[in-house]
């Protein structure tokens, strides 16, 4: 299952849709037609109310289930969003302040902020887009960052604010990227991805014991049921890796700051 959820993140949108929305629409609108002449109107309305009961009761299970897993992977992006700003914000900061320790340790702490950004972009924002989960280079460069930073010797009360104001900056940097490299993960479980497409398969095979007078009425409803459902798993699936796939944190806010300080990487 993990394998597959992987497989279609990776696919561009305009792949994604047609394969794991229109498809399954047009399956379950041509299984509802093959039923109805296999069947019988008469037999199908004949389920209708005690299907009723129960449809509506299943489907009420599974909305909540649905809504709640498109709620956690959508907040798992938006963390994954917020990390990077925070980042990028931190790195900002150290660029900034990095004048104010002295001039002897300015350069070799915008060196280093300026090669950690540069590896975050360059190669380890691709090996996350790749499904990869760290680049050891990026941590040796935080290590280098923090080397840097902790040579320096402030002689002034001025100094000695700006070089606490750096280490506070220096510790959000870090804790950006922990929780950026932490949200990289899967958030949904395996059991969880399995009661989904469970679901939706029992939830629009169901349809198929209701019974109306026009045969293509009930293909259109059934069809419209099966969108929704699986346009909410495409989403669920796209956001699942927020920096993964096709739809996927973009590392941007870092390339800015590069450029904003005329650090091009």
């Amino acid at each position: 299952m993990s394998t597959m959820i992987l497989w279609l993140s990776s696919l561009p949108l305009w792949q994604t849709i047609p394969l794991g929305v229109v498809l399954p629409t047009v399956i379950v609108m041509a299984t509802t037609l093959m039923v109805r002449k296999l069947a019988g109107l008469n037999r199908l309305e004949a389920n209708n109310e005690v299907a009723g009961f129960k449809y509506a009761v299943l489907g009420v299970i599974y909305a909540v289930l649905l809504g709640f897993a498109v709620i956690v992977v959508w907040e798992n992006f938006r963390d994954g969003q917020t990390a990077v700003m925070q980042e990028a914000s931190a790195l900002s900061t150290i660029f900034r302040l990095a004048d104010g320790v002295g001039p002897g340790a300015a350069e070799a702490i915008r060196d280093a902020a300026h090669h950690y950004g540069v590896v975050v972009v360059t190669e380890e924002g691709p090996i996350l887009a790749r499904g990869g989960l760290v680049s050891l280079n990026a941590t040796d460069a935080l290590s280098g960052l923090y080397t840097a930073v902790l040579n320096a010797h402030p002689q002034t009360l001025e100094q000695s604010d700006a070089y606490q104001n750096l280490l506070v900056a220096l510790t959000t940097l870090s804790d950006g990227r922990r929780d950026r490299l932490e949200l990289g993960g899967s958030t949904v479980p395996e059991i969880v991805w399995i009661a989904l497409f469970g679901g939706a398969i029992i939830n629009v095979s169901f349809t198929l014991f209701f019974g109306t007078r026009h045969i293509w009425v009930q293909m259109v409803m059934s069809g419209m049921l099966t969108a929704v459902i699986f346009l909410a798993l495409v989403a669920i699936v796209s956001m699942d890796h927020p920096f993964y796939g096709s739809l996927r944190v973009s590392l941007e806010p870092i390339e800015y700051v590069l450029f904003a300080v005329g650090a091009k990487p």
